[in-house]
């Protein structure tokens, strides 16, 4: 942890601050000199009893700040005085990749901050990964300030050198960009691999994944007939649709992620985002494998695939509204070049209202993010804008309102004229 912190020290007055506030983000920055800048809204927004601190995750060890982070907040949200209010934060390097550290920022409207502090201490005595400061006000005008907290005297909580905050503007990109790339969306066969391999010690249920890999071969191989990938929200046809393919085709129906994983998908759904999307994105191989053997013999119906593991993980990633997402022609939005492509990837789309009547018909239970489809129109935009972008296949969208035999006929036009079937 020491190393980790003194390798951002260096930068540390080059770093960009960012907090959500009410959906939507604020950035600051620091500097060794004050030029008569106006306070950041953050900071505006405090109380004059009201005291500031952020704790940043900063373990080089990229599995256990995944984990620490998950955990931080628990603890956070258990231990603190009732007076407290926490928002997530970011800091980062403008556009340097993997640059960003994800934490907390903590306002405490307590009488005495002395339990919040002592609750800090704590985290940096046990020589957790996390990098701790606080924020004063100065007096009669003068503006805020920033104290790194150090570790040298962690009993006397000596600070290090202090630094003025000021406003900053909102970069280009959104911050959350600069990590998406092997750490919320996996473009390779082997950093998915990786990463459920170090979880070997901690996760009994990762080895028993690993051993369901098949060779990067097998994944890059080609099967004999055509390949359609169907995409979807729930409860906009997808099983309907698929099934029916199925019969009229005379394919093989797939679902993804693979039935071998099944057993295991409640145990790593719990695990912090790192974690959960390296087991869904290994998934994604598991199912190629399978695709290739069965479409030696026949054409294949794929029942979500690649598209949904980066959907999902981009718009979950990339907090605040639609044009937050990383623009059209992103590197996030390129298909694995050692990933079987479908030979024709179709996403069906629905008007919200009547999704959810379906969804409610069905009465079936929902993941945590198919939940939060269910009641944030703003998630469920930047899912299908996600869709939209991702390219090597790209998706065809259709309108799954009609009736279940016109948006078959619709589908199977698609097919005979892309496939040839």
């Amino acid at each position: 942890m020491a190393r980790r912190t003194m390798s951002l020290l260096p930068h540390w007055s080059s770093r960009v601050f960012s907090v959500e506030l009410d959906g939507a983000s604020v950035y600051f920055s620091t500097g060794e000199k004050h030029r008569g800048e106006e306070v950041p809204r953050v900071f505006r927004e405090i109380h004059n009893s009201g005291q500031c601190y952020s704790l940043l995750v900063c373990s080089s060890d990229t599995i256990r700040r995944a984990k620490f982070y998950g955990e931080l907040k628990d603890k956070l949200l258990r231990d603190l005085p009732p007076e407290c209010h926490l928002s997530p934060m970011l800091s980062f390097l403008p556009n340097v990749k993997d640059s960003l550290l994800k934490g907390y920022f903590l306002k405490d409207y307590s009488q005495s901050s002395s339990p919040t502090e002592r609750l800090l201490r704590g985290l940096i005595q046990h020589d957790d990964p996390v990098l701790v400061c606080s924020y004063s006000k100065g007096e009669d005008g003068e503006p805020w300030t920033q104290h790194l907290w150090s570790h040298a005297d962690r009993h006397a909580m000596q600070m290090s050198q202090d630094y003025y905050v000021v406003p900053s503007e909102a970069p280009e990109c959104h911050p959350s960009t600069l990590n998406i790339i092997n750490s919320d969306v996996f473009y390779s066969f082997q950093e998915a691999y990786e990463v459920l391999k170090k979880c070997g010690d901690i996760i009994p249920e990762a080895t028993s994944v690993l051993e369901l890999l098949p060779s990067r071969v097998e994944a890059r191989s080609k099967p004999d007939f055509p390949v359609i990938v169907i995409e979807g929200l729930d409860a906009t046809g997808k099983t309907t649709l698929t099934e029916s393919l199925r019969d009229t085709l005379g394919a093989t129906l797939m679902p993804s992620p693979p039935q071998c994983l099944s057993p295991m998908r409640a145990r790593f759904d719990w695990e912090p985002p790192l974690i959960r999307r390296a087991f869904y994105a290994l998934g994604n191989y598991i199912t190629a494998k399978q695709i290739v053997q069965e479409g030696m013999k026949t054409p294949v119906i794929v029942d979500r695939f690649w598209h949904s593991t980066a959907a999902y993980a981009i718009a979950t990633a990339v907090s605040g509204p639609v044009c937050n997402l990383p623009a059209e022609g992103s590197e996030v939005y390129r298909w694995p070049s050692d990933l079987l492509q479908p030979s024709l990837v179709v996403v069906l789309t629905l008007d919200p209202e009547e999704r959810r009547r379906r969804l409610r018909d069905r009465g079936q239970g929902k993941t945590e993010e198919e939940q939060e489809l269910d009641h944030n129109q703003l998630f469920r935009l930047k899912v299908e804008k996600a869709y939209q972008r991702i390219t090597g296949p790209p998706c065809v969208t259709v309108d799954a309102s009609p009736s279940v035999d016109q948006v078959l006929q619709q589908v199977l036009l698609l097919i005979r004229g892309k496939c040839h079937l």
